[in-house]
């Protein structure tokens, strides 16, 4: 099993290309970014090289974690990746936390960061962003992870994504994620983390280009951050999608890797 500093990844595409260092949301695996890697590991003017790894405490690295998570640990961990694999500069492509982590790494070694892509990210955790949380802890406090797991896709996909979908299917997946969900107090750690992450106020420092992806219709966080977050940042360009909600890159991947690839190859984004 790959592993690095306590990390599982896995690596595709081309050794030799530009790497890709995907980092996912609160779940924290490498396995949500499954509809994308063929695509992204293909290029738009040639192979990358794509690399997925599990956070911290969850999916299959090492599950220890110390009292107080902040998400300058996480920006720190893809560092140790990074280092780890010998990768002096990346693409960062974080997933709302991996985009918060990846915007804490540009400022702890902007010099390691080529190009960041922060996908329903955040500089501030926004009012209705607290409260979702807060009903999401509660979920898991009060009815366990099962519940949590089962109530997570209201959170992260649009109704009409669940439209004609097969509920044994559905089940399969759910149990999937029960078998590898992180502990209760870890998911605590992690989404205090997320809560009390704010670098409003030193986003003038992040220098590399910037793309910032938002789902209009994304249920966790309001698409007005990713505005926020342009408005601060001095090399940012954002893509809005219309639809595809939180885990827009799951329910639109066709999209997204569109967007994806053509900023990296320095093309104009075609709008919807």
């Amino acid at each position: 099993m790959p592993e690095a500093n306590g990390l599982f990844y896995q690596e595709f595409g081309e050794s030799s290309g530009t790497p890709l260092i995907l980092s996912a949301g609160l779940g924290g695996s490498g396995a949500y970014w499954a509809p994308n890697i063929d695509h992204l590991a293909k290029g738009y003017r040639g192979a990358n090289r794509v690399i997925v790894y599990d956070h911290r405490g969850t999916g299959r690295s090492d599950r220890a974690l110390p009292d107080t998570v902040t998400v300058e640990d996480m920006g720190r961990d893809m560092l140790a990746l990074m280092d780890a694999l010998e990768i002096a500069k990346a693409v960062i492509i974080g997933h709302a936390a991996g985009g918060v982590a990846g915007l804490a790494l540009a400022l702890i070694a902007p010099e390691r960061v080529e190009r960041l892509i922060v996908v329903n990210g955040w500089a501030k955790a926004d009012p209705h962003f607290l409260n979702v949380f807060r009903l999401r802890k509660a979920i898991l406090d009060g009815a366990g992870p099962e519940a949590y797991v089962r109530a997570q896709p209201l959170f992260l996909y649009p109704p009409y994504w669940f439209y004609g979908k097969d509920q044994v299917a559905l089940d399969a997946d759910a149990a999937g994620h029960l078998a590898h969900f992180p502990a209760v107090e870890t998911m605590h750690k992690r989404i205090d983390a997320l809560a009390a992450s704010d670098v409003a106020d030193r986003l003038h420092e992040i220098t590399c280009p910037v793309l910032l992806i938002a789902a209009y219709d994304d249920l966790l966080v309001p698409w007005q951050c990713t505005r926020r977050l342009h408005d601060g940042l001095p090399n940012a360009t954002y893509a809005f999608m219309r639809a595809g909600a939180h885990a827009c890159n799951v329910t639109d991947p066709e999209r997204f890797e569109e967007i994806v690839l053509l900023w990296l190859a320095d093309e104009p984004i075609t709008e919807e």
